[in-house]
């Protein structure tokens, strides 16, 4: 017998003798259902082959929207959540698979559906094993019968895969495992459509598990903001909504070490008691937090210290030279008090980029020995003074990779100790063998590392991302790697966090995914699942951004929306330079971050109820500075233009050339001055920032930020004094300076 027919342990078990070995709690809990006595599993078998209601809707493949898509998915019947779900969990039902079904239980109550004991909607938890349970499995893996059902799940199911099957009146889904009941429930959450009375839950047969073992994200925690412990917390419950497991924060100077107190600075320390913390809120979603340390290189802020200025390469540089004992201290301190904060089984040593490696007090060593000789020898002293701590100790990979024969020779109990992560943050055309292999063909544990591309840009840019993510992951895994670690990276201080999830979520589907990811499958889902917006509008925004990139990409500027884009002066010669390359874009620059906003705007009033609205304030932001960019220079164009007209016309008796020099002025310097448009704009995105920021980090290095943006804004209002000053002279002399007086440019050869 298999569940074809479907099944329902609902209010209808309750009515029969075996409804006594139910044992009920409150209406917003759920039921704990007793699966030890053979008679019970009996009749739930035989409860499978009763009739159930009409059938419902069979919504297409498509229209799940599952982040990550299912190894085997068959949409199902969707069902009116409009008297609430009830949850039932077999007996014994474990402590790990309460938290889990409270936490969906959370997520439920946060679109206004109720759970209670009575609906005719139930969600079946149950542990693999029991006669039941291999029912599940053999219906979503289109067995005969649940005594085809292996006694195990198969092994690539075991550690973190489920099944989930409809059983007419809601969704059953067994699990062998804590984290494969945790990752079946998550993707329950995403087949609950809507709030409220109009929630519908979707339904399907699924049998899922995992392409790569280890799925991470590591955050960047030392080149500006620092999150709020709350947003860690909040970071943590997405990605493990997207069932990525691990979570590298980035340390170069911002963890608190006791035996070290310079490193830290003053707010923007993450304490100990907060790291403990963090770790014990992660375990329990199945995610292991790793430190990344920096042991080598990347520690330019310590090294500023006059009682550190002997451990580094260069003068106030930022890499440790490996020569000075105490250099290989300062790592044994750091570490040794790290695995005391951090008890996952990972520590990563970071040590990429030491590109001043030899430049210094080591050149004599690297003249005689090679650089990749010093480097790996150093590497190798690290890792055998940590050999206590029992740690598996990740590598980036980005300096080793140049020395493969050296990588090959690097001695057993090197390898056995290390993970090296394979780092490349663009689209690679000729694939990605050449960063992986070094390490795979060495026989170390090897894990890729590609990027969300954020870093230094006024908004993601989205198509390195995807063509980076998809590939490198795909192509890691036929190379035999174990693990993802997609990046987030905040170089020159100015990302925002939420701008990220669209990347980070695609990083989650790519290293669950087996093979190549879909990127056209991700851009339809993302909106809908992770905003609840039905209209696509969301997933229309975020291409349109992406298109504002490519353009400027495609340009002679051969750059991307980077924020030296945005920030440059375009009264400057540099900013003149840029201008003539990009002069001809600016219209359709401006429409496509036009279009993002109207796209929002749309969305938010289809549904006054979407989720996740700080990305969605993120991506209006970013569309707003993608807008300035265009408007900073058609403006400019518009004042050389109009201040070379009136230069011009000054010096003629005709009346009306002498209103058109006011009135070009005026157009200048006004009520509703072009100056005052830019003036208007700058403030108003600075407000914006800083309220982005707020949502996520904590005030630590948000005046470095806010600075560049009060600095533009006053470079404009000082336009505005000179340019007044000028309006001030034709008044009383009818005459005016020149444009290169007031230090605007030359007109354009073709004016906007």
């Amino acid at each position: 017998m298999t569940f074809s027919h479907s099944f329902n342990i609902s209010r209808r078990l309750r009515q029969t003798e075996f409804g006594s070995l139910c044992s009920h709690v409150s209406p917003n809990s759920f039921t704990v259902i007793d699966m030890q006595y053979p008679r019970f599993a009996a009749a739930l078998l035989a409860f499978s082959t009763l009739p159930f209601g009409p059938a419902m809707a069979q919504p297409g493949s498509q229209s799940l929207h599952l982040i990550p898509v299912p190894r085997e998915v068959r949409p199902a019947a969707t069902q009116s959540l409009a008297n609430g779900v009830q949850i039932n969990c077999s007996s014994p039902c474990p402590t790990e698979d309460v938290f889990a079904i409270d936490d969906l239980k959370t997520y439920l109550a946060s679109q206004s559906i109720v759970v209670n004991a009575t609906s005719p909607v139930n969600i079946l938890v149950t542990r693999y094993g029991s006669t039941l349970s291999k029912s599940i499995y053999a219906d979503a893996a289109g067995l005969k019968s649940a005594s085809d059902s292996p006694s195990d799940l198969p092994q690539e199911m075991k550690a973190e895969g489920y099944a989930i099957i409809p059983d007419g009146k809601g969704l059953a889904i067994t699990a062998a495992t804590d984290s494969g009941i945790f990752y079946a429930l998550q993707t329950v959450k995403q087949m609950v459509i809507g709030t409220g009375s109009t929630a519908v839950l979707n339904t399907a047969s699924i049998r899922d598990w995992p392409a790569l073992k280890y799925r991470g994200l590591d955050d960047d925690l030392s080149r500006g903001p620092v999150p709020t412990l709350e947003f860690q917390k909040k970071q943590i419950r997405t990605i493990a909504a997207y069932k990525i497991n691990i979570y590298s924060p980035y340390f170069e100077h911002t963890m608190q070490y006791t035996g070290h107190p310079l490193m830290a600075p003053p707010g923007g320390t993450f304490t100990q008691d907060q790291a403990r913390e963090l770790v014990a809120y992660a375990t329990k979603y199945h995610v292991t937090v790793i430190p990344e340390q920096e042991a080598f290189g990347h520690l330019h802020y310590l090294l500023n210290w006059e009682q550190y200025t002997p451990l580094a390469e260069t003068p106030h540089g930022h890499v440790l030279a490996p020569a000075q004992p105490d250099a290989q201290k300062l790592t044994h301190d750091m570490f040794f008090e790290l695995a005391k904060i951090y008890p996952g089984p990972f520590l990563h040593l970071g040590a990429d980029e030491t590109v001043e490696l030899g430049k210094g007090q080591t050149k004599p060593q690297v003249d005689a020995q090679g650089l990749g000789a010093v480097y790996l020898g150093f590497l190798q002293r690290i890792v055998s003074d940590l050999k206590p701590l029992n740690r598996k100790l990740l590598f980036w990979g980005d300096i080793a990779m140049h020395d493969p024969d050296l990588v090959k020779q690097l001695p057993p109990d090197f390898k056995q100790a290390t993970i090296a992560v394979a780092w490349e943050y663009n689209p690679q055309p000729k694939g990605f063998t050449r960063f992986i292999a070094p390490f795979t063909d060495a026989g170390i544990e090897t894990w890729v590392a590609p990027g969300v591309n954020n870093w230094s840009r006024v908004y993601p840019n989205f198509n390195n991302m995807f063509a980076n993510v998809q590939q490198f992951t795909a192509q890691g895994q036929q190379m035999g790697v174990t693990g993802q670690l997609n990046t987030v990276w905040d170089d020159d201080g100015e990302a925002l966090f939420n701008s990220n999830w669209y990347g980070v979520l695609f990083g989650a589907e790519a290293a669950w995914h087996k093979g190549e990811a879909s990127i056209p499958t991700f851009q339809n889902s993302y909106g809908a699942n992770f905003h609840g917006d039905l209209t696509g509008s969301i997933d229309l925004a975020q291409q349109e951004m992406m298109a504002a990139h490519r353009l400027l990409k495609d340009s002679p500027l051969k750059a991307d929306a980077s924020n030296l884009v945005f920030w440059v002066d375009p009264w400057s010669p540099d900013g003149q330079r840029q201008a003539a390359q990009i002069r001809p874009l600016l219209s359709e620059l401006r429409l496509h971050a036009e279009r993002t906003l109207t796209l929002i705007a749309q969305a938010r009033n289809a549904n006054p109820n979407l989720r996740e609205t700080d990305a969605i304030d993120a991506l209006e932001l970013g569309a707003r500075r993608m807008d300035m960019i265009g408007f900073k220079y058609q403006i400019t164009d518009e004042i050389a233009t109009s201040y070379a007209n009136a230069y011009a016309l000054q010096g003629s008796k005709n009346k009306d050339d002498r209103m058109e020099v006011s009135r070009s002025l005026g157009d200048i310097n006004g009520v509703n001055g072009k100056l005052q448009d830019m003036r208007n704009n700058l403030s108003l995105l600075r407000d914006l920032y800083e309220a982005a920021w707020l949502k996520s980090y904590r005030p630590y290095f948000l005046h470095n930020n806010l600075a560049r943006f009060d600095l533009t804004t006053q470079m404009w209002l000082e336009r505005v004094d000179k340019v007044r000053s000028a309006q001030r002279q034709w008044a009383n002399s009818q005459s005016i300076p020149p444009a290169a007086d007031l230090g605007i440019p030359p007109p354009p050869t073709t004016a906007h």
